[in-house]
């Protein structure tokens, strides 16, 4: 797959057409993992458009809001889908908390990658085994970290072509479509939420702030991810 031919074809192109092909090319070797974001909901209601067969999946990290889960529930009522869920093995988590503490994330920024290796990059990895394309809600204006990312990439670290179709979008344009298109979202997004994770490691933030900086907040900005995008 050449991948810089690949966003010169579509770098003009709509992020449902570009979704169309790319459903259509790789059918049963494509997937979207789902957090359950403003972004990631937009790209459920756009592919359930073009073919509801296409897997979607989400992580449950054993640590989310219950809003989040309630999102699950009427995003499979909604489009007629059943998410894929996938899950920590118990066993690490035991361990890691045995030797750790519950909220280890707080202690380092080593330990926090710890607690999102075992509870996101492993069941991550589960879900992508088999693919050759992974469809991520990223944009560049979320965070420092996303700045250059493209809406077509090589990811190494899976050996997957990863594709990112609102990689361009505006959270305005992800919020318009949202109303406009009667997309179920996470109500916690009106209570101040603009990225919402895992409960312990997520907060409200103030109007005008970064919209990733309720995610780590303790942290600095250019380590505020998770590892499930590192490049």
């Amino acid at each position: 797959m050449d991948i810089e031919a690949l966003n010169k074809q579509f770098e003009n192109s709509s992020a449902e057409e570009v979704l169309a092909f790319f459903l259509n090319e790789y059918k049963g070797a494509i997937a979207l993992s789902s957090s359950l974001s403003y972004e990631d909901q937009v790209l459920t209601d756009m592919i359930c458009g073009i073919d509801k067969t296409t897997r979607i999946f989400t992580l449950d990290t054993g640590r989310c809001f219950p809003e989040t889960y309630s999102l699950i529930e009427r995003t499979n009522e909604r489009y007629g889908i059943k998410l894929e869920v996938y899950f920590p093995d118990y066993r690490n988590v035991q361990k890691m908390v045995a030797e750790h503490g519950v909220n280890l994330f707080y202690g380092s920024v080593e330990l926090r990658h710890l607690c999102c290796n075992v509870r996101k990059i492993e069941p991550l990895q589960r879900a992508l085994k088999d693919l050759k394309v992974w469809i991520c809600g990223l944009r560049r204006e979320q965070s420092i970290t996303r700045k250059d990312m493209q809406l077509v990439e090589w990811d190494a670290n899976n050996s997957l072509v990863k594709l990112n179709p609102l990689i361009h979008w505006t959270e305005d344009e992800v919020k318009a479509y949202v109303k406009q298109h009667s997309v179920p979202y996470n109500k916690l997004h009106d209570k101040g939420f603009p990225s919402i994770g895992c409960q312990p490691c997520t907060r409200a933030v103030e109007p005008g702030e970064d919209i990733r900086s309720g995610r780590w907040w303790w942290e600095n900005p250019e380590h505020r991810e998770c590892g499930l995008h590192r490049r």
